[in-house]
């Protein structure tokens, strides 16, 4: 792959061969920054854990120099934090299993740049290497810029492929906003119940971020345990951790459709689910 920044890397924790480790990745993670994988896309990390195949393989858009930074990192600058956030995200492939973990290494200012193409050509040149049934991404609702940045570029690269070789599934997870405020009907579901010290392992890789003033690690563990207890006020919890997703997949499906209008949708769905359930309650209705 010719990828646009120089200093762009593909690493292979295996050290095989680079296009045979594409070529077995089943389940993809395109994420914005170092350490969003493992908090979003966990559910594809853990289903691939245990076996060789399927296989996790991961993207990450950013090159880190943003940053939050206190403590031992208070004096790091945009360079040296750039090289310690890309050797956490390595050796999070390598606990995690990955079968290939790709740093594109772009500033935020140009994945938030709507008239910058770069980003979507590198995706788009990423997913022509493999050929994954199914990607976890930002979810549209996002309230993280450099997140939407990255959403609408891998949706924009998915629809530049061949119909045949889109993936079967897309799906934009929780980071920067919940997904609890979706109807339950419309919600998927990711049950990562257990397998707790994998999860840590992952979340505590990132010390930068955590010794840097941001306890990611915790707040996402807490995220997934809340949403498992509060899924469902009726029935004891089938699950002890969940994580949510907007299924993305009529997005790559159907190009005619809008990602704005598209997104839009869930949360009219949920605004009328409100009015209906709390009219009743009021007898407006």
């Amino acid at each position: 792959m010719q990828l646009s920044q120089p200093n762009a890397t593909v690493f292979i924790p295996d050290q095989s061969h680079v296009p045979a480790a594409l070529e077995r990745i089943t389940h993809l993670g395109v994420g914005a920054h170092q350490d969003d994988l493992e908090f979003m896309a966990y559910h594809g990390i853990l289903e691939c854990f245990y076996k060789a195949q399927p296989s996790f393989g991961g993207v990450t858009c950013t090159n880190g120099a943003g940053s939050s930074r206190t403590g031992a990192y208070a004096s790091c600058t945009d360079e040296s934090m750039q090289a310690i956030r890309r050797e956490e995200q390595n050796k999070a492939a390598v606990i995690g299993r990955f079968a290939a973990m790709i740093q594109l290494d772009h500033p935020s200012s140009l994945v938030k740049n709507s008239s910058d193409n770069r980003l979507r050509e590198d995706l788009a040149k990423v997913l022509q290497a493999c050929t994954p049934q199914i990607i976890y991404t930002h979810n549209p609702a996002d309230k993280h810029d450099t997140h939407l940045g990255v959403t609408v570029a891998l949706i924009e690269a998915v629809r530049s492929l061949p119909t045949e070789r889109r993936p079967s599934a897309v799906h934009g997870c929780e980071v920067w906003r919940n997904l609890d405020w979706m109807n339950d009907s419309e919600k998927v579901i990711h049950d990562v119940s257990g397998n707790e010290n994998l999860a840590a392992a992952l979340g505590g890789v990132f010390d930068s971020q955590i010794a840097g003033g941001k306890r990611y690690d915790l707040a996402v563990m807490g995220r997934r345990r809340a949403n498992a207890t509060f899924f469902d006020s009726h029935n004891s919890d089938k699950a002890t951790a969940i994580a949510f997703a907007m299924d993305l997949t009529p997005l790559v499906k159907d190009a005619s459709l809008d990602i704005l209008d598209f997104t839009l949708s869930h949360i009219e769905r949920f605004a009328a689910d409100v009015r209906e359930r709390l009219g009743k309650r009021l007898g407006k209705f």
